[in-house]
C-alpha cells in the first residue's frame, strides 16, 4: 500500500460532538456544514485555495461576521471535506487506495485547481494516482472498488477507467505467474455454482494468480477490466475461463437455496434476488470466451441451470446451449439434471432444454460428407494452388475430425442412456419427450441396447396406464440384437413388454455372439 503525506504544520482539528473547529487565536468566520458535522474555520485559507467557497463568500454582505456554508450532497462526506480542509491549512493529510478517490472528488468539487493557486490538491493527487496507484496491483484494484461511491464524477475524471487499464495492464504483462500468496484462502469450498470436486482440482491447476484478486469487484466493473484483458490478446481463454469460475463461484453460491428462501418469504426480497443474480449472470455468459473447452462443461451447465432458476434471457440461455453443445461429450449425467421451473407440465426436470443441447451437439459435430478418399483426391488435384502433400494432410485432417466426432457421439449415447433413466420415472414425461430424446443420437452411438432398455423399464412401471400402441411405439426404438444374455433374460420375464418385443428378445437371445454387458466406450 502506496501513502503520502501532504503538508508539515502542526494545527490540528478538535472534534467536540458534532462540531470541528481548528485551533488558533483568530477567530472563526466561517461555518461549513457537511451533512452532521459542523466545521468552524478561517475564510482565508479556505478560499485562498478553493474557487467554490470563494465564489460563495463573495456573494455574503460586507457585514457579514460569519458566513455559513451549507454542503448538503458533498462527495465523501465529512471526511473528504475534513482533508480538504487541512490541506488548505497546511496540516499534513495523508492519501492512499483508501481515500484518493474521495478526496479528489472532493477537490473537483471545491474547485481546489491550478487556477486558484499553484501546487493545488487537485495537481497533488493527480501525481499521487498516476504515479503511485496505479502502478501499485492492489492499490489499483481498492482504487477502482472505491469508484463506484461516485460513478459519474469517477468516470469523468478518468479515474475508472485509469484503473481499468492499469489492472488490465498488469495482468497482460505477466497472465500465467504463479503466486503462492493466491491460494484461494478466503472462500472455502461451497454448495453454489462450483463446488465440489471441480473447486478442488482447479484450485492446484490454476495459473491466473490475479483471478481471485479480481473478483472483489461488482460485476460492471468486473465486465469492463474482463473486457480489457481480453481484448489485449495474450492472455490465454483458459484463463478468462478459469477467472469467470472463481467469480461465479463467490458472487452465485448457493442460488437454489436463495431463491426457495425469497419464494418462502413471498416478499419483494425473490425480485431483488433474481434481478441483481440475473444480471450478474448474463454479464458472465457475454465473458464466456469463443474458445472451445475455455470452461469445462459441467461449469457451463450449472452456469445454464442457474439461468433457468433465475430466468434469465433466452439470448444467455441459448448460448449456454450452444457451447454446451460444443464439448457434451465432457458432460456427466447429473449435470445434465436441469430443475425444471414450469408451474404448467409438473416435470421435475427440464427436458426441452436437454433436446435443444442435443440438437446443437448433432449440428455442430456433423462428421465431414462420405466420400471416398480417391473422390476427395481428385477435387482437390483440380485447385491448382493445393500441393500432393497438402492434399494427403487435409484427408488425414478430414479422417481425424470424422474419428473425433464419432467417438463423442459414443460417449454422449451412454450419457443420454444414464439421463433417460434418471427421468423415466417422473409420471408427468411424455411419452414423445422420451422417445425424442432417445432418437436424438445415431443408432451407430450405442454399442449396446442395455442402458436404453433399462430406461423403458422404468418407464413402463412409473407409467403403468399406457396404451397397449404407445407400449409398442416406445419399444420401436429398442434394437434387440444388441441386449446383453443378462437383459434378455429379464427381458423375456418382463410383463410390461409387448408381447412381439419379448418374441423377439426370445429369437435374438438364441444366437450367438451376444453383446457383452458393460462394455466400455
Amino acid at each position: 500500500m502506496k501513502f503520502m503525506k501532504l503538508g508539515s504544520r502542526p494545527d490540528t482539528f478538535y472534534t467536540t460532538e458534532a462540531v470541528r473547529s481548528v485551533s488558533s487565536d483568530v477567530s472563526t468566520d466561517l461555518i461549513v456544514q457537511v451533512k452532521g458535522s459542523r466545521y468552524l474555520l478561517h475564510k482565508f485559507p479556505l478560499v485562498s485555495k478553493c474557487l467554490l467557497l470563494q465564489r460563495l463568500c463573495s456573494e455574503s454582505p460586507e457585514s457579514s461576521q460569519q458566513k455559513v456554508v451549507q454542503f448538503l450532497d458533498f462527495p465523501g462526506g465529512d471526511e473528504a471535506f475534513e482533508l480538504c480542509a487541512k490541506f488548505c491549512y497546511g496540516i499534513t493529510i495523508t492519501l492512499s487506495a483508501y481515500n484518493v478517490v474521495s478526496t479528489r472528488c472532493a477537490a473537483e468539487y471545491l474547485q481546489m485547481t491550478e487556477d486558484v493557486e499553484k501546487g493545488n490538491l487537485v495537481h497533488k493527487v493527480d501525481v499521487f494516482f498516476n504515479s503511485c496507484i496505479l502502478h501499485g496491483w492492489k492499490d489499483s484494484i481498492i482504487t477502482l472498488k472505491k469508484t463506484k461511491a461516485f460513478p459519474v464524477l469517477s468516470e469523468d475524471l478518468g479515474i475508472t477507467s485509469k484503473c481499468v487499464e492499469a489492472i488490465a495492464s498488469q495482468v497482460m504483462a505477466r497472465p500465467s505467474k504463479v503466486s503462492s500468496s493466491h491460494e484461494y484462502s478466503r472462500k472455502g469450498p461451497d454448495n453454489g455454482l462450483c463446488n465440489g470436486s471441480e473447486s478442488q482440482k482447479h484450485k492446484s491447476t490454476t495459473k491466473g494468480w490475479w483471478a481471485e484478486d479480481v473478483t472483489e469487484l461488482g460485476i460492471d466493473l468486473y465486465w469492463r477490466t474482463i473486457i480489457a484483458i481480453k481484448s489485449g490478446g495474450s492472455v490465454p481463454s483458459t484463463l478468462i475461463g478459469d477467472a469467470l469460475r472463481i467469480y461465479v463461484s463467490q458472487w452465485l453460491q448457493n442460488i437454489s437455496k436463495y431463491v426457495y428462501i425469497a419464494r418462502k418469504s413471498e416478499s419483494d426480497s425473490f425480485g431483488k434476488v433474481t434481478s441483481k443474480h440475473r444480471q450478474l449472470l448474463e454479464s458472465v455468459v457475454s465473458l464466456l470466451p469463443a474458445e472451445r473447452g475455455s470452461v469445462s462443461c459441467s461449469f457451463l451447465l450449472k452456469l445454464l441451470k442457474a439461468a433457468n432458476i433465475l430466468k434469465a434471457s433466452s439470448s444467455s440461455k441459448m448460448e449456454l446451449v450452444r457451447k454446451v453443445g460444443q464439448q457434451l461429450e465432457e458432460a456427466k449425467v447429473s449435470d445434465l439434471l436441469v430443475p425444471s421451473l414450469s408451474q404448467t407440465n409438473g416435470l421435475k426436470y427440464d427436458v426441452d432444454i436437454v433436446m435443444a443441447i442435443l440438437e446443437q451437439f448433432m449440428i455442430q459435430g456433423q462428421s465431414p460428407p462420405t466420400s471416398s478418399p480417391r473422390t476427395k483426391g481428385v477435387d482437390l488435384e483440380r485447385k491448382r494452388h493445393h500441393s500432393s502433400e497438402n492434399i494427403e494432410f487435409e484427408l488425414q485432417e478430414s479422417r481425424k475430425s470424422s474419428s473425433a466426432s464419432h467417438n463423442s457421439k459414443l460417449k454422449v449415447g451412454k450419457v443420454v442412456d444414464g439421463y433417460l433413466q434418471e427421468i423415466a420415472s417422473d409420471e408427468n414425461l411424455p411419452l414423445s419427450k422420451f422417445i425424442a430424446i432417445a432418437e436424438a443420437i445415431p443408432d451407430f452411438a450405442r454399442f449396446e441396447h442395455d442402458d436404453l432398455y433399462k430406461a423403458i423399464d422404468i418407464y413402463l412401471k412409473g407409467h403403468p396406464e399406457l396404451k397397449k400402441s404407445e407400449r409398442k411405439r416406445l419399444c420401436r426404438i429398442l434394437d434387440c440384437k444388441k441386449l446383453s444374455m443378462e437383459t434378455c433374460l429379464h427381458a423375456a420375464q418382463n410383463e410390461m413388454l409387448p408381447l412381439r418385443v419379448v418374441v423377439q428378445v426370445l429369437f435374438f437371445s438364441m444366437l450367438p455372439n451376444r453383446p457383452k454387458r458393460n462394455r466400455s466406450v
